[in-house]
């Protein structure tokens, strides 16, 4: 088992009791994901969870998943958990995202996707997300990882400082651009 997995499977935990507790009414909200409703976000972070579990496989791609429902990415939450949690899952390359790429990075990526836009959801629905420090440290770490590159593509905004002494979760979100402090 990889180092990721644990963080992966606590913070799809989280993403799928976020999810399950979304209403109807809700899905027009704004998100701190500035490009996104709650609507929309569930679709995005539905479409790229399908895809993570399939580059877990080692599957092909296949056409963006869209029209996805609370239920819909709280199931695919699930689904993506277990796919990692596979034997040979963070092994070699594989099909994600923009391409080809080590599927130790596809993981990565799994886990920011997981916990910015979990919280993301949560944050637009009046929820809680809460982490484990070792997830949350696990978090920082990633888009420590990711963050020039999400930056240079438009996925993390200026990055936005926050307390050293900031819970890792809160740096993370600092990190991407997000600011803890968000609401609504």
């Amino acid at each position: 088992m990889n180092a990721l997995t644990p963080a992966i499977e606590e913070c799809a935990a989280a993403v799928t009791a976020t999810a399950s507790a979304i209403r109807a009414e809700q899905l027009g909200e704004r998100t701190p994901c500035e490009k996104f409703t709650v609507a929309e976000l569930l679709d995005h972070l539905g479409g790229t969870l399908a895809s993570s579990a399939r580059a877990a496989r080692k599957e092909p791609q296949s056409e963006a998943d869209a029209g996805m429902s609370p239920a819909i990415v709280a199931r695919t939450a699930t689904e993506v958990a277990a796919a990692w949690a596979r034997p040979g899952a963070y092994e070699g390359t594989t099909v994600f995202g923009p391409g080809e790429m080590p599927a130790a990075l596809a993981a990565t990526v799994t886990l920011e996707e997981l916990a910015l836009h979990g919280w993301d959801l949560a944050c637009a629905t009046g929820q809680p997300f809460t982490l484990g420090d070792e997830t949350a440290q696990a978090v920082l770490t990633a888009v420590e990882q990711i963050a020039d590159q999400a930056r240079s593509n438009g996925g993390y905004g200026p990055p936005i400082p926050v307390a050293p002494d900031a819970p890792a979760l809160h740096q993370a979100l600092g990190a991407s651009g997000r600011n803890p402090a968000w609401n609504g």
